[in-house]
């Protein structure tokens, strides 16, 4: 069987993550994808039909061109999925849709530090091989609203556990939702390299995008979990 198409797109136009190639050998390395990784705008004017998901790995400011805006546009609302990693958030800040798209736009974030994500929904690809309190080392993004309303939270992160959050008791880190016809899977996590390298993070990565590249066959229930 020839694997599912994945296109990801890795440009910036405003800080660049060094990680960038090690996500992109990571998505390779899953097996699961034939991975077409560019950073080249024209990629996404181009017909996107052929891929099932585009992935957003760690992008950043302004990305694409109306072209291109239309094209991912019409994509997601005929059912593709699409897939934001980490600086995904920094993205499009122009673009309303995008806003809307993603579920949340970054505010701003703490030093590098371990901390811990809490689970809130086991029932996910993302999420189902996680213990409840996953140690990790990222940047702990806050967001300037929180998604909850309009999207599946699935991981949060515990502000006790590091230093300088700034949401509180309400901060979502991955979520999932409904886009017109198309499925959105966003992760916060993927800051650093060796993050890449973690297995419970490959797995979470493979599982979101093997869950927005499905369809929507099975809607997002807002604020919880199914329907």
């Amino acid at each position: 069987m020839t694997a599912p198409a994945l296109l990801v797109y890795t440009r910036t136009t405003d800080y660049r993550h060094d990680s960038i190639p090690a996500g992109v050998a990571a998505l390779r390395g899953l097996g699961a994808f034939d991975v077409e990784a560019t950073g080249d705008p024209r990629a996404l004017e181009a017909p996107l039909g052929r891929y099932a998901a585009v992935v957003f790995l760690s992008t950043s400011g302004e990305v694409l061109t109306p072209a291109g805006r239309e094209r991912l546009a019409g994509y997601v609302e005929e059912g593709g999925g699409f897939v934001g990693v980490h600086a995904a958030a920094c993205t499009e800040y122009d673009w309303p849709y995008y806003g809307e798209l993603l579920g949340a736009r970054f505010d701003r974030h703490p030093a590098l530090q371990p901390g811990r994500a809490v689970v809130e929904d086991h029932d996910h690809p993302a999420t189902r091989h996680l213990p409840a309190v996953w140690e990790f080392t990222d940047e702990w993004y806050d967001f300037r609203t929180s998604p909850r309303a309009g999207a599946r939270v699935l991981v949060s992160a515990d502000e006790s556990s590091y230093e300088g959050g700034g949401m509180g008791p309400d901060h979502p880190l991955a979520w999932c939702r409904d886009q017109g016809a198309g499925r959105v899977f966003y992760t916060a996590l993927g800051h650093a390299a060796e993050a890449y390298g973690d297995p419970a993070f490959r797995a979470h990565l493979r599982g979101g995008i093997s869950w927005a590249a499905a369809g929507a066959g099975e809607r997002v229930s807002p604020g919880g979990g199914r329907p």
